[in-house]
């Protein structure tokens, strides 16, 4: 068949090809301006220029600083007496760097430390408030809160627990439980802790037997059965035992406590013991919680790998930070173990474990402590326009970074003597 090329056929193709041309020409102007544009993040020249630290009745707070004036804050507890030179030492090796390759820096100080400790301790309680400080930073220069970096939220609010802080070395009585719940309860909380552990009990046997007696077995009963009976059946009880005892009383002890439904039965011999836990838990039905004093997600890995534990409670501000927390959060979730983090910090430590919370699908529940209601200090340090806590939850921020500030001049009056106070 032949092809007849008309003029008409001529013009009209020629009509197309000048009317398609500018579009060609746009699409490699538009290709080229991709190409030109940075594929890092908009602040992709922000530096780290400066770390500062300040100590305060068992914290480190931990601000790193940066050449866009934006900066991170960040909170590390309970190992962390003596590590101003620490702090600075990891602030060297960050200083230069971008804030945003949040997980590489992380790596850079934990793998250049494998022969100064980088397993657990202070190493890691300091690396902790350096990597929190880092997401906090990397959410203001993002414009973004932390939750989202993470990977977004599966919830917007997070709820917690009243630790009643009834503290054992004052010997309360069963009614003194019983008032504490209440009052929890009244407060809106639908979770409650208390300790069981008590150093000075009449009853004991020594101060180095680790054997509760049978008169210790019973106070403790009575005072957790007090609890329930005066909060009734539908709100939540865990009891604390902070590692001190051994393996018979922790059993005796869990058995006893069955009647009671409690939420978990916390750490009633030492963590380092994973075999311990696995017979404990084994022996009864009363759930076992153990998690505050492991560090980094390797830390949790063989209770989980054996069924030693039923629920885990990582502390984020020693444990490794936010990005370990969530890591040790999506571990558990393997072995469909519920996260709730221990947390002993500031507001600001308490909200940036919520980031990780609303960020992970077992969450379970988070520590809320007592002495935010009671110590003014708490309210002076932090800078937070919200409200804190509202019936039991805190409502997660949508604020870039974590959301909550710290404030200087307010610590500076509880700054630990003798320590250098962000200089």
């Amino acid at each position: 068949m032949k092809t007849h090329h008309s003029r008409r056929s001529f013009l009209t193709q020629t009509a197309v090809t000048a009317a398609l041309a500018p579009l060609s020409v746009f699409g490699q102007v538009y290709e080229t301006k991709i190409d030109r544009t940075p594929k890092a993040s908009s602040p992709s020249d922000l530096k780290i220029t400066k770390v500062k630290c300040g100590y305060i009745k068992g914290s480190l707070f931990v601000k790193i600083y940066t050449n866009q004036d934006i900066w991170g804050c960040g909170e590390g507890v309970d190992a962390i007496a003596g590590t101003y030179y620490l702090v600075k030492n990891f602030g060297e090796r960050i200083v230069g760097k971008s804030p945003l390759n949040v997980h590489r820096l992380f790596e850079d100080i934990r793998k250049s430390g494998f022969f100064q400790g980088a397993q657990s301790g202070m190493y890691v309680a300091v690396l902790s408030a350096i990597e929190t400080a880092l997401w906090d930073l990397a959410g203001k220069a993002l414009h973004l809160p932390v939750y989202q970096l993470l990977g977004g939220k599966f919830r917007d609010k997070v709820r917690v627990y009243c630790d009643t802080a009834l503290y054992q070395r004052n010997l309360p009585t069963p009614d003194d439980f019983a008032e504490a719940a209440r009052k929890a309860r009244k407060m809106g909380f639908n979770a409650i802790k208390f300790d069981l552990d008590q150093v000075n009990d009449p009853n004991k046997y020594d101060l180095y037997n680790w054997t509760a007696s049978p008169a210790e077995l019973q106070r403790m009963y009575d005072q957790l059965a007090a609890a329930r009976e005066a909060v009734g059946p539908d709100i939540d009880i865990c009891a604390d035992m902070h590692g001190r005892y051994d393996a018979v009383t922790a059993r005796n002890i869990a058995k006893r406590l069955e009647p009671l439904n409690l939420m978990w039965l916390e750490e009633p011999v030492p963590a380092e013991n994973v075999e311990a836990y696995k017979l404990i838990a084994d022996s009864t039905s009363t759930p076992i919680c153990v998690g505050e004093n492991q560090y980094l997600a390797y830390g949790f890995r063989r209770m989980l790998e054996t069924g030693a534990v039923d629920i885990v409670m990582p502390d984020l501000q020693k444990c490794g930070g936010l990005g370990e927390g969530q890591r040790i959060a999506n571990l558990a979730n393997l072995y469909y173990v519920p996260f709730a983090p221990h947390m002993v910090a500031s507001f600001l430590g308490a909200m940036a474990s919520a980031h990780v919370c609303a960020a992970v699908p077992n969450f379970m529940i988070l520590e809320w402590q007592s002495y935010f209601h009671t110590q003014p200090m708490f309210k002076e340090i932090v800078s937070y326009d919200g409200e804190w806590v509202d019936n039991g939850f805190i409502r997660v921020s949508e604020k870039d970074g974590i959301g909550v500030e710290i404030n200087e001049e307010g610590m500076r009056k509880y700054a630990m003597a003798g320590m250098p106070f962000f200089e």
